[in-house]
């Protein structure tokens, strides 16, 4: 069974579950999940997760996200979007300077209305099964963020504005350029939307449904694959000694003194690697478990190493596990052998 993470480009006219749907039929292999919707017009990086690595669809899911989109001023549609019903349309008089006021309004914490055109269930409907019946209910204001909104043209004669927004989970792209259309007193909607970045996926590295068939074909898909413990890079590897297997294949909790070595390879804590003072209060050289434990219960703010990549004697990826210093033990927090 293939487990990991492929980067996968949607393209416009699918759904997210349609790149599910097409990519079982790919890998022969049901365990599948997405990691975030994007609309059927919209397209760019869906992240989909295989097999064991379905465990991580709710932690990509709740990665920040950018997208390139252009808003249309001077039209309100039902979906927000240009594939709607126009509801109205207005005369577009604003300057550049009152756009760039209204799109920097937005930026930090704000409270976004879910489109009715939505994914979200409300006493077990979802908002658009009813849309698409006329109905309209009362939804609760969500909290999203914004971290920046970058303005890339803007079109006076079309009256549209392309931008870059890099925003926190949960949020409707839609639903801001709609609201920022309506801060500017002519209304807007979204005419085009690419996702460029979930987390560390890339849209450079995004491949297409056609491209995944072809390196399946040819075998070297697990290539273009990432794998599970590469998502957690950023915390030091332990290795339990063969004799305590028993208490990791279980899920169980284990001891500094059942480590057979341990390393920070690969690690991108930039916090901790900065500081070369914190990186001399603990040496990942030594193998020695009592070494280790001196290490740890020595070493100033460990919190930030207080997470660990869990390995069997074999080298196989077991799962992560945080070290509470008070207790001197390590407890499982997500787990990956099936």
């Amino acid at each position: 069974m293939i487990n990991g993470i492929i980067n996968v480009y949607k393209e416009k006219g699918f759904t997210s579950h349609d790149v599910v749907a097409k990519m079982r039929g790919i890998l022969k292999m049901k365990k599948i999940g997405h990691t975030g919707t994007l609309d059927p017009e919209a397209e760019g990086v869906l992240p989909i997760c295989v097999g064991k690595a379905t465990k991580l669809v709710d932690l990509i899911t709740d990665k920040d996200k950018t997208y390139e989109t252009v808003l249309k001023l001077g039209v309100v549609t039902d979906t927000q979007d240009l594939t709607g019903t126009v509801l109205k349309t207005n005369e577009v008089n604003v300057s550049y300077q009152e756009i760039e006021n209204a799109v920097k309004h937005f930026i930090g914490e704000y409270q976004q209305l879910p489109p009715m055109y939505s994914a979200i269930k409300v006493n077990g409907k979802k908002l658009y099964e009813l849309a698409r019946q006329g109905k309209e209910i009362e939804r609760s204001r969500r909290s999203v963020v914004i971290h920046d909104i970058r303005i890339k043209d803007y079109n006076c004669e079309e009256h549209e504005v392309t931008m870059s927004v890099d925003c926190g989970k949960g949020t409707y792209i839609r639903t801001l350029l709609h609201d920022i259309g309506e801060r500017l007193r002519c209304g807007g909607a979204m005419k085009s939307l690419l996702r460029t970045k979930v987390g560390s996926f890339e849209l450079q590295n995004a491949l297409k449904l056609t491209e995944i068939e072809t390196l399946v074909r040819s075998e070297k898909l697990e290539e273009h694959m990432i794998m599970i413990e590469d998502m957690f890079k950023a915390y030091p590897k332990a290795i339990v000694k063969a004799e305590y297997h028993k208490l990791i294949y279980n899920g169980n909790s284990f001891q500094p003194e059942h480590i057979e070595g341990y390393s920070n390879e690969g690690n991108s804590n930039k916090d901790f690697m900065e500081d070369e003072t914190k990186l001399n209060k603990i040496s990942f050289d030594t193998t020695e478990a009592e070494d280790f434990t001196t290490a740890v219960n020595n070493m100033e703010a460990f919190t930030s190493y207080e997470m660990f990549r869990v390995y069997d004697a074999d080298n196989n990826f077991i799962g992560i596990y945080r070290f509470n210093i008070d207790e001197d033990i390590f407890r499982p927090v997500k787990m990956f052998l099936s």
